[in-house]
């Protein structure tokens, strides 16, 4: 064969792979353009049992953050502490905090999660935080579908050792940036359910609406 030859009948006359249809066929504008925040669904079960975006996975010292004009999981910084995080920790789609950020969550489970996927979470109870004078309250879960913590219904229910280290994290995780933190006491599944419920509807008052106009 020719030099040339083969690459031509790979690329075609215009150096461009032939496309598979039924490739094709699956791809459509929304899926090309899904912000999670925005377009994954929070779930039938909310507040209760919702799904979660996991942006930090259990172990990492690497902060990640959802970038929220594209829609991606960017590296916001490296932890200054020797500390890492002590569950996996993202944010509830469809929901909005006064910090206009969506509401944080802290899931409980057997392992670390990839970060940028979803799972289900059953929310136990809600950490109350303070970061810098601004609301920045945390979510506390266990993962809905895994067998060693699906059981938990609230948060008394967890090991004290357990609350005391997630506690301690919040505490300690910005000392040396300088920046100051203020961790209360955690509240009940019933004051977590509030919460996002709050979240859910501030959503719909100001992202949903704004959407329509």
């Amino acid at each position: 064969m020719a030099p040339g030859l083969e690459v031509q009948s790979m690329f075609g006359a215009k150096g461009s792979l032939p496309l598979n249809e039924r490739i094709i066929s699956t791809i459509s504008r929304s899926s090309l353009a899904a912000h999670p925040w925005h377009d994954l669904e929070i779930g039938a079960g909310a507040p209760a049992i919702f799904n979660c975006v996991v942006e930090i996975g259990k172990g990492s010292k690497v902060k990640y953050e959802l970038d929220k004009k594209t829609g991606m999981i960017m590296v916001d910084r490296i932890l200054y502490s020797s500390v890492v995080y002590p569950h996996n920790y993202g944010f509830i789609p469809r929901t909005l905090c006064e910090d206009n950020d969506p509401m944080d969550v802290l899931v409980l489970m057997q392992e670390p999660v990839v970060s940028g996927c979803f799972l289900r979470a059953k929310a136990i109870g809600i950490m109350p935080m303070i970061d810098q004078g601004e609301n920045d309250n945390k979510i506390i879960a266990v993962c809905a579908d895994d067998p060693e913590y699906r059981h938990y219904n609230d948060i008394s229910e967890l090991p004290p050792h357990r609350l005391a280290e997630i506690k301690s994290f919040f505490e300690d995780y910005k000392k040396n940036e300088n920046k100051t933190v203020e961790v209360g006491e955690f509240l009940s599944s019933q004051d977590a359910r509030n919460a996002i419920q709050r979240s859910m509807d501030l959503y719909g008052q100001y992202v949903v609406e704004s959407l329509r106009k």
